[in-house]
């Protein structure tokens, strides 16, 4: 059975067609990665997965559960979490702060704020971000928000963890750095799903490629493969220009 399992998925505003019939599933302990051109359904389709948008039509099953209607914090209680592409921190708040609140809510809350602090720090260190911990959030560099960010969803304590353009804006150091970091959670035991736009970044990480446009997935296989197929890299560059 697996793990995470989306039939026939599909979302549409108004007339436009977002998402059509969408299928895959997600493998425990994995990463996949989730790539497409920009308007191709990618954001929408974490949105539908952890329940702030509800599909028209299709299922979302997760540990054989069946989570389409249900509402964002009991999808976050059951275990999925996700970062967002447009990172928006308590910005008066500290870094520890920030993730004490996630330590609060989600799959097993903390029991008393001496226990979300404790946790907190120890998931701000495991993202080098320890050092922090008393920076006001808005003082932080966007590198280290996108770490903030990622450790607000950490202390929700998901099994499934979407992750959402987390390398947008870095430089090459920094990306790396990201990669790092995204490897040592899969190593923790927690499964990964991640749309981003770096190319190099996605191939590094992935241990599985899905691929939409205009809405629909049109490949999907190892990162070798997804390099080699014709339709991917005419979505990407157009038809005229792979010919």
């Amino acid at each position: 059975m697996a793990f995470l399992k989306v039939e026939n998925l599909s979302k549409s505003f108004g007339g436009l067609q977002v998402l059509s019939r969408v299928n895959f599933e997600v493998h425990q302990g994995e990463i996949l990665g989730l790539i497409g051109p920009n308007g191709s359904g990618k954001t929408t389709l974490f949105n539908l997965m952890t329940g702030f948008l509800k599909p028209n039509t299709g299922k979302i099953i997760f540990e054989e559960k069946d989570i389409t209607s249900a509402q964002n914090h009991h999808v976050c209680r059951v275990g999925i979490a996700r970062t967002f592409q447009l990172v928006k921190p308590f910005a008066h708040m500290t870094a520890l702060q920030n993730v004490m609140v996630g330590r609060m809510y989600g799959r097993k809350p903390a029991r008393s704020l001496k226990e979300a602090r404790a946790e907190s720090e120890e998931i701000l260190g495991s993202i080098d971000l320890g050092v922090k911990k008393s920076n006001v959030a808005h003082s932080l560099t966007l590198s280290d928000r996108k770490r903030l960010e990622l450790a607000k969803a950490l202390a929700t304590r998901p099994k499934l963890l979407l992750i959402d353009e987390m390398m947008a804006g870095l430089n090459l150091t920094e990306t790396e750095e990201a990669i790092r970091i995204i490897k040592k959670i899969r190593d923790s035991g927690i499964t990964l799903m991640v749309v981003e736009h770096i190319m190099r970044a996605v191939l590094g990480i992935s241990d599985r490629i899905m691929v939409l446009n205009a809405g629909e997935k049109i490949a999907e296989g190892a990162p070798q493969e997804i390099m080699r197929d014709k339709g991917v890299t005419e979505a990407y560059l157009g038809k005229e220009s792979y010919a």
